[in-house]
């Protein structure tokens, strides 16, 4: 086995305990991934130990499982991937005094410097050194695992396991969805992947007034009408255009772009009222995107380009809509199964199969 190395500490720090741990890791550049028996990290200044009690996979982990061209740019093996985890913290490390032993946390993966410039002026989600779990550094689908103290979220005891995992993923959608006005707002969703879904239910709790979406697969539509959205609509077999025009003749008040398609982004544009919000949270596979812009100046729509959680506000905000426990999220976490069946959850996805998949770690 190649070693795994735990990347917190100094140069010449003993990184391990001797005892081993059950991991899911990236060995070679190459696709697919495995099951390993990796040395149990050991805590460094700053950082907490936890044990695992679920995580969540993520399209992140299915482009490192497939080793598509980002990935094989990215990853250097051996690498322990995952970054949507939760856990009790076992042990703390020198001079974190703001974590305690026992405490049940969840992970963000965006470690961040602290220092630069966006980090001091409160905009850590877009801190330039910003190096990300299970992709820069060794990640959370293992038994144990040791991440810098301000990673790990606490977060309350009332919010179910498998939805504490992947709290990573939510604040997504909910830094999407509240970068503007929300309550008797109407809204837009192209795209029904996991965070669109989960922007469906938290605009419903924050008061929307109507939420339309589109998608094209029959499976995430399903999901969608699960989770609560008032009107999904299927490019390949309606006039999207069309019936958007009759949802919301003068626009919406809001387009959440969760799609990456091109042709989303041009719809946000066009249905989108004059004066309204484009929040785009959709990657795409070509970084260079042709769209009306002379509709965008005269329509004097606000474009928002959304990465990772507002940290910290969004954790937060996350917080106190999970408190109101009006969330709907259930629907959205299609399968649950033990991290050995990783084979089995990333087949799924790459099938467009499933919603979320939560491992457990009993």
């Amino acid at each position: 086995m190649g070693r795994i190395y735990n990347p917190f500490v100094r140069p010449g720090v003993e990184r391990y305990n001797l005892h081993p741990v059950k991991a899911i890791a990236k060995m070679r550049p190459a696709p697919g991934v495995e099951i390993i028996d990796a040395p149990e990290p050991s805590v460094q200044p700053g950082t907490v130990k936890l044990k695992l009690e679920a995580a969540s996979v993520c399209g992140t982990d299915l482009h490192i499982y497939s080793w598509d061209a980002w990935s094989a740019s990215r990853i250097l093996p051996p690498r322990i991937i995952g970054h949507e985890f939760c856990g009790t913290i076992v042990e703390l490390g020198e001079g974190v005094t703001e974590r305690q032993v026992g405490q049940f946390v969840s992970s963000e993966s965006h470690i961040v410097c602290g220092r630069c410039r966006q980090c001091q002026s409160g905009q850590g989600h877009v801190c330039v050194n910003t190096r990300i779990l299970g992709v820069d550094v060794d990640g959370g689908f293992a038994e144990y695992v040791v991440i810098p103290k301000d990673n790990a979220r606490p977060t309350d005891r009332s919010v179910p396991t498998k939805i504490a995992a992947f709290q990573d993923a939510l604040g997504n959608a909910v830094h999407t969805v509240m970068a503007g006005p929300v309550k008797d707002q109407s809204i837009l969703i192209t795209g029904m992947g996991p965070i669109g879904l989960f922007a469906v239910s938290i605009c419903k709790v924050l008061g929307a007034s109507k939420v339309v979406a589109t998608e094209i697969s029959p499976y995430r539509i399903d999901l969608a009408r699960q989770v609560g959205v008032d009107v999904v609509l299927n490019p390949m077999e309606v006039d999207v255009a069309k019936e958007l025009s009759d949802l919301a003749p003068g626009g919406f008040d809001a387009t959440l772009e969760m799609s990456g398609h091109p042709s989303s982004l041009e719809l946000a544009v066009e249905h989108t009222r004059p004066g309204g919000r484009v929040s785009m949270l959709g990657v795409y596979g070509q970084n260079r995107q042709t769209i009306d812009l002379n509709a965008v100046i005269f329509k004097g729509l606000e474009m928002q380009g959304i990465v990772g959680r507002n940290l910290w506000k969004t954790w937060d905000q996350m917080a106190e809509i999970l408190a109101t426990g009006k969330l709907n999220l259930d629907p959205v976490i299609t399968h649950t199964m033990h991290f050995t069946e990783f084979q089995q959850a990333m087949e799924l996805m790459k099938a467009g199969e499933a919603g979320k998949v939560v491992f457990t770690f009993e």
